[in-house]
């Protein structure tokens, strides 16, 4: 095994003009995991979701999760040759770069791979998302699990409805969403109420490092 330069000291004038307690013990901490761990993972999320995430993580309560600062996760790693802390390190310092995060864990690299290759669950969509498909509400009266309480609410959210009887009625046929187009906060708020799962969750590992020194892309770039 390459010896380790876990030792070499890597200055926090790069990442802080005063320096913080709070980024050197973010470092640390990472540093202790490249020690602890095998296999380095940088990855991305579609629509992420804290909650979902919270699940990923119970199911990997051996391997562990970071979120940070690209910055400081980088330096903490090493960016350079010269910085890194185990052997060809900084060329998975810089890949991490985006809305990304890092996944230490001692389980076999093609497994990982095979399990997130295989991880998705459905979520409703954002708004600032395109819509997967196109939802339309026909005229009428809408199921019973919309209470006459919701009525007004549901006007609020552009539905042409009223309230006839103590059942809420679709006054006319009303399309709440085309296909490919940007869902607006209204339309988000609709598509959760009427079921539409139309956005997914999902885990895209884009890079691995192994303290054999072996650093490989997982996707096309």
């Amino acid at each position: 095994m390459p010896k380790s330069k876990r030792d070499k000291k890597i200055s926090l004038t790069r990442t802080t003009k005063q320096g913080s307690k709070l980024k050197q013990s973010i470092m640390e901490k990472l540093r202790d995991a490249v020690e602890t761990y095998e296999n380095i993972f940088v990855f991305y999320t579609d629509n992420m979701r804290n909650g979902k995430l919270k699940d990923v993580r119970n199911e990997w309560k051996d391997s562990r999760f970071f979120f940070g600062k690209n910055k400081v996760m980088a330096y903490a790693l090493g960016k350079t040759a010269q910085d890194e802390i185990h052997s060809n390190l900084h060329k998975l310092a810089q890949k991490i770069e985006g809305q990304c995060g890092l996944l230490f864990t001692n389980k076999p690299v093609d497994k990982v791979i095979e399990w997130f290759d295989n991880y998705s669950e459905p979520e409703y969509p954002r708004a600032g998302a395109r819509a997967a498909y196109a939802v339309t509400l026909n005229e009428g009266p809408l199921p019973d699990t919309f209470i006459h309480s919701m009525e007004p609410s549901l006007r609020e959210l552009g539905l042409p409805t009223s309230l006839q009887r103590g059942v809420i009625q679709v006054l006319k046929d009303h399309t709440i969403c085309k296909e490919g187009a940007i869902i607006t906060p209204e339309q988000s708020r609709l598509l959760k109420l009427f079921g539409h799962q139309m956005a997914v969750f999902k885990i895209t590992m884009k890079f691995v490092w192994s303290k054999d020194g072996s650093f490989r892309s997982l996707t096309a770039e």
